[in-house]
């Protein structure tokens, strides 16, 4: 309650200092112009003016402004370490978070490198075995062409022995036909079988 009457006390005062400043006029100095040293001079002959003391509640008002003011200053001071404290754990945070995130990728890129290595290696085996398989196919291949191709040989050949063979029976058959007409011819005779279907 005291608090605010030295406020109001404060504040209404302050209000009227304020307002007096405003209308009073400011009067020309009569000094502008003039040498500093006689100005000086000049001062010195003006009496001082004593000013009344201020009240009890100005004097406790502006105790106590001073206090707030060591408050304020202590808040603000305190404030403002929070601020830098707290700036500083958010920087820690930062440099952590960041610090985990560069782990993680450099993790995931020697997996990554990992499986790639593995994969070449799978692909260049399977092609091996590919190549393998192509070379051993192409070798039976070779080899059975060759023995179809001796088969083959072999087949002509028997095939031209019995042609040969057909052709031997032929001209013996032809032979024997020939020597039988000449001796038919000599004879004067006709073969018995000369057409067994009309026998």
């Amino acid at each position: 309650m005291g608090e605010e009457k030295t406020n109001d006390v404060k504040s209404s005062h302050t209000s009227l200092l304020a307002l007096v400043a405003a209308e009073t006029p400011k009067e020309a100095s009569p000094n502008e112009g003039k040498n500093p040293k006689q100005d000086s001079s000049e001062k010195a002959l003006v009496p001082f003016e004593k000013q009344p003391p201020p009240p009890v509640a100005e004097k406790a008002a502006a105790n106590h402004t001073g206090d707030e003011k060591k408050k304020m200053d202590s808040n603000d001071r305190d404030a403002a370490l929070a601020k830098v404290e707290l700036e500083k754990r958010w920087a820690l945070i930062k440099a952590w978070e960041e610090n985990e995130k560069s782990k993680a990728d450099n993790k995931a890129y020697k997996k990554l490198s990992a499986v790639g290595a593995w994969e070449n290696t799978k692909k260049a085996s399977v092609d091996a075995q590919l190549k393998k398989i192509e070379e051993e196919f192409e070798r039976k291949k070779a080899k059975y062409a060759e023995k179809m191709k001796n088969k083959k040989a072999e087949i002509h050949r028997a095939a031209e022995e019995k042609r040969a063979s057909v052709e031997a029976e032929r001209a013996e058959e032809v032979l024997k036909i020939d020597e039988a007409a000449a001796k038919f011819k000599a004879t004067g005779t006709i073969p018995k079988k000369l057409f067994g279907c009309f026998s």
